[in-house]
């Protein structure tokens, strides 16, 4: 079987490692993260203009890509240079329902939102739903005008800076899941916005008597958690490409470092317990680059096999990425968490991704009870 790139795909690796090698470099993404919205907007906007967000979108949505390997290619890069942009939170998640569930008037925010000119967020996690994409107590109510729209989202990713909302809720006694696109300014919308632990930002947003419009609803009514389903399981590929990234650069920070830090007169990676360790952490990266292939290769199968092998991917990866983080941590010494050096970006970042979409006992579950089923 041929794992290499089709020729599109490697111009796109090749297009974006460079450009996010000059755009990020240690002092750059500090600052970025400490900026009001936690990520550079001239960034992202330059991002857009070189067409790299149209690479988590197929072509009938104004893209280029969407696959899973497009979203592999484009993620692993993203993980590679520790870039802070929303890329998951535009593309991947509100972009990604809006292709799959708007209509025509709908999508035509697609073609701004793939050229860096316009912020969304999708708000469904909620404070007690955990892990649980079915679980929302959010309601909108029928009005004379459309509907009425009270509830709370928790850890809105990239809630802060959007220009538009997708809202999951359930309407009236429905007992399927329906989603709204609002703007995120409306009147009854309140948003807090924090900084969180490796860029970005994520918000708590509560939503008191927000009139929407018929003409707000996205798809049908009562339909949208399979399109959630689907939704979560890119980012998930996409969350676990850039882990595969980020671990990428963190074995290569830690190597150079042995080669370089002397101790007792030659350089510590002469050391063979310390290259024992090594060895470990690259087998275990060559595990995690088969995973994310195996899962970005079954996106597109049915819901039932897409979700066992995504689990499993997301499992490995959850537990490979917290190995590499402490490995590359202890070979540095003190140096491996100062924020003053990449590394400790990187390591933060790892450890928050296997919390992200379901943690590795979640998926471990998941996996058992799909493998069962």
């Amino acid at each position: 079987m041929d794992f290499n790139l089709t020729e599109e795909r490697q111009m796109l690796q090749d297009s974006l490692r460079r450009f996010l090698a000059d755009k990020y470099t240690t002092e750059a993404r500090n600052e970025f993260i400490a900026s009001p919205h936690g990520f550079s907007p001239d960034v992202w906007a330059e991002l857009g203009e070189l067409g790299m967000i149209g690479a988590a979108f197929a072509e009938d949505s104004g893209g280029f890509g969407g696959a899973g390997f497009d979203l592999a290619v484009l993620f692993e890069e993203i993980g590679r240079a520790g870039a802070v942009d929303p890329m998951l939170e535009n593309a991947v998640l509100a972009g990604g329902l809006l292709a799959d569930m708007g209509n025509e008037t709908q999508k035509s925010l697609l073609e701004p939102l793939i050229a860096g000119q316009l912020q969304m967020a999708l708000a469904h996690g909620e404070a007690d739903s955990r892990y649980d994409l079915d679980h929302v107590s959010t309601r909108a109510d029928a009005s004379d005008t459309g509907y009425v729209l009270n509830g709370h989202k928790a850890v809105v990713l990239n809630g802060g800076a959007a220009d538009k909302l997708i809202v999951s809720t359930r309407i009236g006694e429905d007992t399927g899941l329906s989603l709204f696109l609002l703007d995120a300014n409306s009147a009854g919308v309140e948003r807090r916005s924090y900084g969180t632990l490796t860029g970005g930002h994520s918000a708590d947003i509560r939503f008191a008597d927000c009139a929407l419009p018929k003409e707000a609803l996205l798809g049908d009514r009562g339909s949208a958690l399979p399109a959630l389903e689907t939704a979560h399981a890119r980012a998930i590929v996409a969350v676990c490409a850039e882990a595969l990234g980020a671990m990428e650069t963190a074995k290569d920070l830690t190597v150079e470092y042995l080669k370089t830090r002397q101790q007792f007169g030659r350089p510590i990676g002469k050391f063979q317990v310390l290259q024992h360790r090594m060895a470990d952490v690259l087998v275990e990266i060559e595990q995690a680059r088969s995973a994310v292939i195996n899962a970005a290769g079954h996106l597109e199968n049915p819901a039932a096999i897409r979700d066992l092998h995504i689990s499993a991917a997301k499992n490995l990866i959850g537990r490979v990425g917290r190995q590499v983080a402490e490995e590359a941590i202890q070979l540095h010494g003190g140096i491996g968490m100062t924020q003053e050096y990449d590394l400790a970006h990187f390591a933060k970042r790892l450890v928050m991704i296997d919390h992200m979409f379901g943690d590795t006992d979640h998926h471990l579950e998941r996996f058992i009870a799909l493998s069962a089923a």
